[in-house]
């Protein structure tokens, strides 16, 4: 029955995602909003809405761990398997602006929730603040985006297009029901899946953390891994790309402020594992993402495949840490005395002879 029900809230979120991705897209255009600003906030939202209902949905339901191991998860997900999945398709294209801006933002959104949650709590005032910084963050890509070049419109109209004369979601009712439709699947969707994701935890005798970490991570983030396969496949790679980053971006600022909100005076505890491991590796494959996309302004097949095999080793540790098992401190000692710093070496390598002329 939990499987049914984890099944179930993941389509929920899905679909409730899609609905509202839609509904909202078509609801903009029909007030004039542009196709690049629809792209860069409610469809970047859209995709970053089930981790939002997740982390709000535990909040509510007591489970902090699942609230702050989804966003943490989700975000290390994105970069590592479907930034990794996506190039070993195809090498995917980096935009400029990704790297003089969406990435250095991402990284001090990664850097502050650090900050924040070094006294072990993410407050009230904690998740305020980085909601308030959603909000100014979307009204920067929106004053921004009246200057971006016509091949920048015209690629996001391609994505996001209004709807047309006499079809069913042309009207304006019809377009708010979409949204609140993919409002209500959102919620019951999420709610299913952190009380599915609470039974397994307890059944496989591993905490709420890791659970948010891994199995609740990578399913909150489907919407991703479809919108960005599907872009790389249909040769759209640099939107690949700032899909992931913005929905990071979205993660932190977004799902985990308005949870610590929702949480109220108490706050939402953090585990001192999250802090002592999970919360550094997000911030390293933030900061990894640097001199991966200066080389040569694109992610190559081999770089991707390096993310994917960093993703499973990530899972490995973790499945090995919470079984204890003995195998935990040869893993260990083999990633960071070889696996870590050979990569490193390859990528500052591989950074100077790209910038070498």
């Amino acid at each position: 029955m939990n499987i049914l029900l984890f099944l179930a809230g993941l389509a929920a979120l899905i679909v409730g995602a899609n609905l509202l991705v839609r509904g909202a897209s078509k609801l903009a255009l029909s007030f004039g909003i542009s196709p690049l600003v629809v792209g860069l906030t409610i469809v970047a939202f859209g995709t970053s809405a089930p981790e939002m209902a997740v982390s709000v949905g535990a909040v509510l339901n007591g489970q902090g761990d699942v609230a702050v191991g989804n966003v943490v998860g989700s975000n290390i997900f994105n970069v590592l398997f479907i930034l990794g999945l996506s190039a070993l398709i195809t090498p995917l294209v980096v935009n400029i602006q990704l790297i003089r801006q969406e990435v250095p933002i991402m990284i001090g959104a990664s850097l502050l929730a650090l900050a924040l949650g070094l006294d072990r709590r993410i407050s009230w005032l904690d998740g305020a603040v980085l909601f308030g910084l959603l909000i100014a963050y979307t009204v920067f890509l929106i004053v921004q985006s009246r200057r971006e070049t016509q091949a920048a419109q015209d690629e996001y109209a391609e994505e996001v297009k209004p709807a047309e004369k006499g079809a069913w979601d042309a009207s304006l009712p019809a377009q708010i029901a979409l949204v609140v439709a993919g409002l209500v699947a959102l919620v019951v969707g999420s709610e299913w899946l952190v009380t599915a994701a609470v039974a397994f935890a307890r059944a496989l005798g591993v905490s709420d953390l890791v659970i948010g970490l891994t199995i609740v991570s990578a399913g909150t983030s489907m919407p991703e891994v479809a919108a960005s396969i599907t872009a790389a496949i249909k040769g759209e790679r640099d939107i690949a790309v700032g899909n992931v980053v913005g929905s990071n971006t979205f993660n932190i600022l977004g799902s985990l402020g308005l949870a610590g909100i929702v949480a109220g005076a108490d706050g939402i505890a953090l585990a001192p594992a999250l802090l002592a491991f999970d919360i550094w590796v997000m911030l390293a494959v933030a900061l990894a993402c640097l001199p991966v996309f200066l080389t040569g302004r694109e992610i190559a097949r081999w770089e991707g495949g390096v993310f994917v095999a960093y993703y499973v080793a990530y899972v490995t540790y973790l499945i090995l840490a919470a079984q204890q098992h003995e195998a935990l401190g040869a893993f260990s000692t083999a990633m960071l005395s070889f696996v870590v710093p050979i990569t490193v070496v390859t990528l500052v390598v591989a950074t100077i002879r790209k910038s070498s002329p």
